[in-house]
């Protein structure tokens, strides 16, 4: 009973912390997956031992009317590519999802295969809810995907998900806006300070108030990504080494707040309201001349935006060499502990993420998906119009700027630990100092209280 109990306890912390960092108002990595579709399949499958055909039941969240025809055609070719395994797909809820699959590892009744939260992986393998794949897997499977997905897959050397999508944050900026201010569209801003400059072209203010706004760091995005953006790397490593109260930190909220009250508070919270209508945000309606989001923002402009003429480049470093670190979430394919056949659940899930499958994904939903070559290969696909060409590209090269965040083992709970922190320091409550104190402290004592 305590083990159910703490399993359970893990799942709200895993809702909670899914993707890691909160970045402006979405969830982690491709967060519209709180999909509204029914349609849940019954049946958990055949003994296998006898001959007959081994049944697996996998669990997504991806309901949609968009991504469920695409993984049920995904699933469609694995059932067709061979006669041993017959995949069923059951639909579970984005809020329920966890919840109910450690609910299901605690009664004996696991599905067979899960898509589950990148970041959390170490966690979830520490504490026996998945089994390990590392048998199965060979050497031209591990290598197919980017080294961070691989890395944040894997705990104590074991491998224990083959990765699935990821996400990486960019900078989205509008060209006619930057021909009207007087900027080179082609020239985006490279580093904080230019940032600064442009948007003091971009802006428009009229009776003490502004009409549009050039550039402003939390719209779109969060303290936490400009932190790592500053320092090159997380705020808190996998040993939980802490470095909140450190330079590049202080600089980062300093940069912040300046920009913060250059604005003012009403300015900001207009700018950020005007988010509630997806269809005709600020940056479609040209409120704000430039702003950092999750690069599949694209499919929201090419839908939305009406011909929008926008550009995109990676995140402005902090000076010129400091690197243009961004972030990124994702998820993975994993076999949850007492799946009655982990070698039939590992057959479905390579071929998940092979090539095909990937490039298949790619071009249906504009993810950025874990299979390198399939990225690439969704870079140049045809399925994309120009402009999708150019945005996916960026997205795969900004994989070499973008940092996964696992939780680290020593502080499961670390951005709810310190995130009330933050938000006092941005809303003015608390001076950078103090608060820098207080969060490093804090973190601090929670990592000594785990070792």
């Amino acid at each position: 009973m305590k083990k159910f109990l703490f399993l359970i306890l893990t799942a709200v912390f895993i809702l909670g912390a899914c993707g890691g960092f909160q970045i402006g108002d979405s969830e982690s990595s491709n967060s519209s997956e709180e999909d509204n579709a029914s349609g849940e399949t019954e049946g958990n499958g055949a003994e296998g031992s006898n001959g007959e055909k081994v049944t697996l039941d996998f669990w997504s969240f991806w309901g949609s009317e968009q991504r469920r025809p695409v993984i049920d055609k995904i699933i469609e070719d694995f059932n067709s590519s061979q006669d041993e395994i017959e995949v069923q797909h059951t639909y579970v809820p984005w809020g329920d999802i966890w919840t109910k699959n450690l609910a299901a590892i605690a009664a004996g009744d696991p599905p067979d295969v899960i898509i589950n939260d990148i970041n959390t992986v170490k966690l979830r393998a520490q504490e026996g809810q998945m089994e390990p794949i590392t048998e199965f897997v060979d050497s031209d499977v591990e290598d197919r995907f980017y080294d961070q997905m691989t890395e944040a897959a894997m705990y104590d050397d074991e491998m224990y998900a083959l990765p699935f999508n990821t996400d990486t944050q960019i900078l989205f900026y509008n060209k006619d806006l930057f021909e009207e201010a007087g900027l080179d569209p082609e020239d985006p801003p490279s580093t904080w300070a230019e940032a600064e400059e442009y948007a003091a072209q971009l802006d428009v203010e009229e009776g003490g108030s502004y009409e549009r706004i050039g550039f402003y760091p939390l719209i779109g995005s969060g303290t936490d990504v400009w932190m790592m953006n500053a320092l090159g790397e997380n705020y808190i490593s996998a040993d939980g080494d802490v470095k909140i109260d450190t330079e590049p930190v202080h600089d980062t909220f300093n940069w912040i707040l300046e920009q913060k009250n250059k604005y003012g508070e009403n300015t900001i919270t207009s700018i950020n309201s005007q988010f509630e209508n997806a269809q005709q945000d600020p940056f479609m309606a040209g409120n704000i001349g430039m702003m950092v989001q999750n690069a599949n923002y694209y499919v929201q402009l090419r839908d939305f935006g009406q011909d929008m003429n926008f550009g995109v480049a990676p995140l402005p470093e902090k000076e010129e060499g400091n690197g243009h670190t961004s972030w990124g979430g994702g998820f993975v394919a994993e076999i949850p502990k007492g799946a009655k056949d982990p070698e039939a659940s590992y057959k479905f899930i390579e071929f998940l993420t092979n090539h095909d499958s990937q490039l298949y994904w790619a071009e249906n939903n504009f993810d950025l998906v874990a299979h390198e070559e399939a990225g690439s290969s969704a870079a140049e696909s045809d399925e994309f119009s120009e402009a999708g060409q150019e945005v996916y590209s960026l997205m795969v090269e900004n994989m070499d700027n973008t940092l996964l965040t696992p939780q680290p083992l020593v502080a499961p709970d670390f951005a709810s630990t310190v995130n009330p922190t933050f938000e006092s320091i941005i809303s003015g409550n608390t001076t950078v100092e103090a608060g820098l104190e207080k969060a490093q402290s804090d973190l601090e004592r929670i990592v000594e209280n785990n070792r």
